[in-house]
């Protein structure tokens, strides 16, 4: 089926997470000052993924350091990390979950700089501008990832780190409705788009009416191997399942989410 091109899928998905949001979802929702006050002394907790914290190995040396949260607003990551010492940029496609931001930032005296903005367009920032990127999984919400990979590796210092999270492309081969009532029907192949596979019908009753964002399934060549070919070099590797396995049947089978750890290699 060929896409529907009369949808404007960066402002689509600004206006679901902007609901998301209002709704307390849970990408959604600050931290607690507690948790602030953890990463203050050096307890840092964060996710790619839906439930295993990044190893504190993968971080580089985080005070003073330039960190970019790529598509990384609710009031989680970014704040943690300014709370870690770090110099944080956050980037989001949401003016709402950036205000999730802002809220923890004023609340607990920390210094976070917002940006509303598209993730693979970072013409705003200079060349090797950031030592870390953390971009945890959201690439499902974009059409299109080489674009992001070549844009991060483009403002990452030499030897500056990407960590990023995504999904199995797995998660998409089934009938999403079936799955959600707990069958596993095989339907779709990878890649996939919620526009060009889906009939205007279906994507109009399952995603446009009820407000919820498109997604698309992109494959392992492309989230690997992308980063790879942008010019990374992957020095880590997990995967990871949501803990709720009745919410999300897929999980009582397999981790299918994963979380790389890149490096911007010396020439």
């Amino acid at each position: 089926m060929e896409p529907n091109q009369s949808i404007d899928v960066r402002a689509h998905n600004r206006a679901a997470w902007n609901r998301s949001v209002e709704q307390s979802n849970r990408w959604t929702v600050p931290v607690s000052t507690q948790a602030i006050e953890r990463a203050r002394r050096g307890q840092l907790d964060l996710l790619l993924t839906p439930t295993k914290s990044v190893p504190a190995s993968w971080y580089p040396d985080l005070p003073d350091l330039p960190v970019l949260c790529l598509a990384s607003g609710g009031g989680q990551q970014g704040p943690l990390l300014a709370a870690a010492g770090a110099k944080v940029t956050v980037l989001d496609n949401s003016p709402r979950q950036l205000q999730q931001d802002r809220l923890v930032a004023d609340r607990d005296k920390l210094s976070v700089d917002l940006i509303e903005g598209d993730a693979a367009d970072l013409s705003t920032f200079a060349d090797r501008t950031f030592g870390l990127i953390f971009h945890p999984c959201s690439n499902c919400f974009m059409p299109s990832i080489r674009p992001v990979w070549r844009e991060c590796f483009r403002v990452l210092r030499t030897g500056g780190v990407l960590l990023a999270g995504f999904a199995n492309p797995i998660r998409y081969i089934f009938d999403g409705e079936r799955t959600e009532n707990g069958s596993l029907e095989v339907r779709w192949s990878i890649p996939y788009s919620d526009l060009h596979d889906l009939t205007d019908a279906d994507r109009k009753r399952m995603i446009l009416d009820k407000l919820q964002p498109l997604e698309f399934g992109h494959s392992l060549a492309d989230q690997i191997g992308g980063q790879l070919a942008a010019g990374f070099i992957i020095t880590g590797f997990y995967e990871d399942r949501h803990a709720d396995r009745v919410a999300d049947p897929l999980s009582g089978f397999i981790d299918s989410f994963m979380a790389t750890r890149a490096v911007n290699p010396a020439s």
